[in-house]
Order: C-alpha cells, then structure tokens, then sequence
C-alpha cells in the first residue's frame, strides 16, 4: 500500500509540476492591453510602436541601448504616429510584447515629473479642485501629467525655445520637470520596464486634457520641493504659442 501510495503521489507531483510549466494564457492580458491602448488613440493620442525589454536588454539590435524597452521601433516614429483603430489593432496583434509610444506636440504634451513631486502634486490639484487630464505612473520614479499641446505656431521664426522642453536626447539634463511637446514622446500605458517595472494609469485617457498652465505652478512648486531648492517663477519662462 505505501508503494501504491507513493506512486499515486508521484504521479500527482508530475501533474502537478507540468501544470506550473504550463504556459500562461495570455488572452486576457492581450485583450485589456489592447482596450487600453485602443482607449488612448480614442482620446486622441497618437501611437506607434516601441521596443519592448527582452531579459535584462531591449528588443531592439542597438548594443548597450541607453534606453531599453521606451524608445520608438522606427526611426520615422512622428508621422507613423496614428489614432487609427485598424491600424492600432494590427500593431498589437503581431507586435503583442511591442510597448507603445505617443507623440507629444501633436494633441497634447506631457509635464514629465519625479514620482514624489508628481503623487504630492495631484493631491493639492484634486484638493483645490483643480482639473487633472490623465495621469500616469512610469517605473518607480517619473509621474506624467497629459495636457493639452501649446499648439505650432504659424510662423516658425516666432518659436520661442523654452527652458523646460524636452526631446528623447536630451531626458538627463532635465531630472526636475520635463516638458514634452514638439518631437518628443512618452510610453503610453500599459508599457513594461526592465525590472519588472511598468508604466500604468493613475488617472486614464477619459479624462479631458487640461490646459498645462493650470498644473505647472504646482508641479514645478513640488519638484522645488523635491529637489530642496528655492520656488521658480514661471511668469519668467518663455512659453510657445
């Protein structure tokens, strides 16, 4: 009996182990990745395809990429940029590791924050009743508030540079606030992150974008804070538009 019982017990410890390497039905995740991505577009963020981490590397060939897993696929990234659902879902369904990226300085752009200034930040927005567009989590230390684009001005001689702007090369020299507009982007949740790390909604695309002025004297008065230093005076930045 006792070998008939280890037997059986065997036997249900192999069951057991194929069923833990069974592979995760992922049809449900492909599905809400899609409705989240598909909601994006819907409010008028314009996506495109991005690389996506691949182990502790990026899916991209680039050798020792600077950032993996959160920059575009292609090169021409801003005009392949849509809000199309066809198009979208195709993307999501033969890419379905393939992160996304929006196009900022088209509908909307993104002030770009430290993850404590940000959390503190929409607390005495909401508080002071204040309009928050969406709002989303990017790893464990960046806070992005989606508003509405400064615009492009008719006449390119009259674009004022502003201190606070921000493009994918240029993400270190701004480590307070970062001002994503005209030829820059951001992931778009869902999005992963080496280390296990995410880029997710707090706040999700249903909300109407806000108008950036409205938020940036709380966010910079935060990232001040954050960063130990005096209080800016943002009637001094030079603004587009």
């Amino acid at each position: 009996m006792g070998a008939e019982f280890g037997s059986r017990s065997g036997g249900q410890g192999r069951i057991s182990q194929w069923l833990r390497r069974r592979p995760k039905d992922t049809t449900a995740d492909d599905r809400a990745r899609e409705d989240l991505l598909l909601a994006a577009a819907g409010a008028g963020l314009p996506l495109a395809p991005a690389a996506y981490p691949s182990a502790y590397r990026c899916s991209c060939d680039r050798i020792g990429c600077p950032t993996p897993g959160r920059h575009p696929v292609s090169f021409a990234w801003q005009t392949q940029s849509t809000t199309d659902r066809g198009q979208i879902e195709r993307w999501a369904r033969h890419q379905p590791q393939a992160n996304f990226i929006t196009a900022t300085g088209m509908v909307h752009d993104v002030l770009d924050v430290p993850l404590d200034a940000g959390r503190e930040a929409l607390r005495r927005l909401l508080a002071a009743g204040i309009e928050v567009g969406p709002v989303a989590e990017s790893g464990d230390d960046r806070m992005l508030f989606y508003t509405a684009t400064r615009g492009t001005p008719e006449d390119e001689d009259e674009w004022w540079p502003c201190e606070l702007d921000c493009h994918p090369e240029t993400m270190d020299e701004h480590p307070g606030l970062r001002w994503h507009c005209r030829g820059s982007y951001v992931l778009v949740p869902p999005a992963r992150l080496p280390g296990d790390l995410d880029v997710r909604w707090v706040r999700g695309p249903e909300h109407p974008l806000p108008d950036p002025l409205t938020l940036l004297e709380t966010l910079t008065d935060e990232c001040a804070r954050v960063a130990g230093e005096p209080r800016h005076d943002t009637a001094a930045w030079p603004l587009r538009g």
